[in-house]
């Protein structure tokens, strides 16, 4: 997530510099041929303005659908801090329980949330955080998740028998929880927990389980390909012809106004790619990207606020890299 007022002019050309080029260059070689061969390269004007408000509304819809993915993602990340908070509430107020016991719980907690942040860090074939262009990007930020492994960190978490059990299955998260499921109901049986208390206790692990469901749904089914394939071939058709309909409206002006075709294509090239990038980069709010939800600090977020519940010295909270939140 930026953390910034905005991106700068440089941070936005280094990230379409190469979109940039391929504008220009596009748009040269038909004004070229334009000055060597004359005008019957021209193409009428309207036909080219209708292909372009067909990728105007296809972009439109992708951007809006790509917020409404982004903005679901951080609502269901918002219920996951207030339920991690709840939770150590009901853990720390629970009477009869040992306290190693409800700092085992809590850990076991902070357990699951490092494995949900692991496994929505996990890339997909549909993503888009590997293409050059925003591979150029990624020296301005860091993803903890890329440059850790999910045992390790792990390890001081759970104990040796669950850490093993969970780094054994694929979806580590759901077994964490199920662990922790699993050790309240131990609780019960050794008379340490009320019924209530259980019956409330697995209710916040129910609503735990529909958050990783929610994000799930989000990181495993993408923004529908055939939409997203129908707005690149507009794209791609406007760009190519745009040079061509640009000719004979500057040459009403005179020949050297021709000319202006070149950075006038490349201008209108640009925005429509730009519309296009963005709804791109916003679809995937966990890819690792960043415009995406911040989930590594809000899991520090999490972390700071249980570890000082039950007196623990807090790590540092996550701060902002050229002003990139991861």
């Amino acid at each position: 997530m930026h953390a910034g007022r905005h991106y700068t002019v440089r941070e936005v050309i280094l990230w379409t510099r190469t979109a940039i080029i391929f504008f220009l260059l596009i748009a040269a070689i038909p004004t070229v041929a334009w000055a060597v061969f004359g005008k019957e390269l021209g193409l009428p004007w309207q036909p080219v303005a209708l292909v372009g408000t067909a990728v105007a509304f296809v972009t439109g819809f992708q951007n809006n659908a790509a917020y409404g993915r982004l903005w679901e993602a951080r609502q269901i990340w918002g219920t996951i801090i207030n339920l991690s908070r709840t939770w150590a509430v009901q853990v720390l107020d629970m009477p009869s329980s040992k306290s190693e016991t409800k700092k085992q719980m809590i850990e076991r907690h902070l357990a699951w949330v490092t494995a949900l942040r692991f496994q929505l860090r996990e890339k997909r074939a549909w993503e888009t955080v590997d293409r050059h262009d925003n591979k150029q990007y990624q020296h301005f930020y860091d993803i903890p998740e890329w440059k850790h492994e999910l045992g390790k960190e792990l390890e001081p978490l759970l104990s040796e028998d669950e850490h093993q059990l969970v780094m054994s299955k694929k979806n580590r998260a759901t077994h964490v929880l199920a662990a922790q499921s699993k050790a309240v109901a131990e609780l019960v049986r050794a008379d340490e927990l009320s019924d209530l208390r259980f019956i409330e206790l697995e209710r916040t692990i129910a609503g735990l389980y529909d958050c990783q469901g929610r994000c799930e749904r989000i990181k495993n089914f993408p923004y529908p390909r055939q939409f997203a394939t129908l707005n690149g071939y507009f794209k791609t058709a406007l760009i190519a012809a745009l040079p061509f309909a640009l000719l004979p409206e500057f040459e009403k002006f005179g020949e050297v106004f021709v000319w202006l075709t070149i950075p006038t294509s490349a201008i209108v090239s640009w925005v429509f790619h730009m519309l296009e990038k963005i709804g791109e980069a916003t679809e995937n709010p966990f890819m690792g990207g960043p415009n995406d939800v911040p989930i590594s600090s809000m899991a520090r977020t999490i972390e700071i606020d249980l570890r000082e519940m039950i007196g623990e010295a807090p790590p540092p909270p996550v701060v902002p890299v050229h002003n990139i939140l991861s």
